[in-house]
């Protein structure tokens, strides 16, 4: 009889998306589910973290449900749980945190808190196409912006990451000054496809200093700036905003992987299905004859699956939760993490 297969439940519910996922040692992902709170904080312009908390207290069961439906798994079949411990907002992980470890504390099963930015460096392991160790990952959300040495799963080394607001918050707030609506990102992005490219030249923040870390602070102020001179010209400032950031992280990405030798970069996180984005990337990795690994756009933002791979590798390794504590790490470094 053939080894039976290990099934890995995840739960995300770091900031405004619950994602529930389904991960089998010997099919891949078996099954995901994912609902947003957009509409819930559209009116407030962002999000709101005691109500996100309890959306996820809602959502959360009925999607594990939904989850296991869909591909007819009874509760009593999983064989581990994961959830996103951090980073995150402290109540929303507390409700995922607590969900998992009350379910494999009644299952008899180890539960396990698993890093988000994690779960986003490994996304693209989803693909058939699998990225292979070693690496460089830059991770673009809406928290963060890093770049990343990765030797394996647990072997990180931040070689640069945002000083101010991350690329995916610039992104948001740019949005917010041209009048946007909300989420602000892919509202920018589209209208960035009506602006005339090279009407305005915006600034590469930092590119001129040695380093790989990243500014975008000053980026959306000189946004500000030539928007209250040329309010008429949204389109043309998004444009100009998004090419200057892509650009920015294109050139540290290069040097990310001249530094490293490295001859394969994976772009994961919210902003990496920014089509802007990943256009640039491209042209220089066919110039640098280099493999570039993207998630699939399902796996772009949070979601369940990507927390259920990065968990179920590291359950398989023995590693859980002792004693079944809730265990949350709102502020949590990837250098942080155990090499599995």
């Amino acid at each position: 009889m053939g080894k039976k297969s290990f099934i890995t439940l995840g739960i995300e519910s770091s900031c405004d998306e619950t994602g529930i996922g389904l991960y089998s040692s010997d099919q891949g992902l078996l099954a995901h589910k994912l609902f947003s709170q957009v509409d819930l904080h559209a009116e407030y312009g962002g999000v709101v973290p005691e109500l996100a908390s309890r959306d996820h207290i809602q959502r959360v069961l009925p999607l594990i449900i939904e989850t296991l439906d869909a591909c007819n798994i009874e509760l009593e079949e999983l064989n581990g749980i994961a959830y996103t411990a951090g980073p995150g907002l402290s109540g929303a992980l507390l409700v995922g945190g607590s969900i998992a470890q009350s379910l494999a504390w009644g299952l008899g099963i180890p539960a396990l808190g698993v890093h988000h930015m994690e779960g986003h460096l490994l996304a693209p392991l989803l693909d058939s196409s699998r990225p292979k160790f070693p690496f460089v990952a830059l991770l673009v959300s809406g928290g963060h912006t890093l770049l990343v040495e990765v030797d394996g799963i647990g072997e990180y080394k931040i070689l640069g990451q945002s000083l101010d607001d991350a690329v995916g918050e610039a992104f948001d707030k740019t949005a917010k000054i041209l009048g946007l609506g909300y989420p602000g990102g892919p509202a920018l992005a589209f209208l960035a496809t009506k602006g005339v490219a090279g009407r305005f030249d915006f600034p590469r923040p930092m590119i001129d200093r040695p380093g790989l870390d990243f500014s975008f602070s000053g980026l959306k102020t000189f946004a500000r700036n030539t928007f209250i001179n040329f309010p008429k010209e949204k389109a043309s400032i998004a444009k100009a905003f998004e090419v200057a950031a892509t650009d920015t992280l294109m050139i540290k990405c290069r040097r990310a992987l001249e530094q490293t030798g490295f001859s394969t970069l994976v772009v994961a996180g919210g902003v990496s299905a920014n089509l802007t984005l990943r256009q640039t990337v491209d042209e220089m990795a066919k110039k640098l004859n280099i493999n570039v690994h993207y998630p699939a756009p399902e796996f772009c933002t949070d979601n369940g699956a990507m927390i259920a791979l990065a968990g179920h590798y590291r359950l398989l390794s023995g590693q859980s939760n002792e004693h079944y504590k809730v265990l949350v790490k709102p502020r949590w470094s990837l250098e942080e993490l155990e090499a599995i």
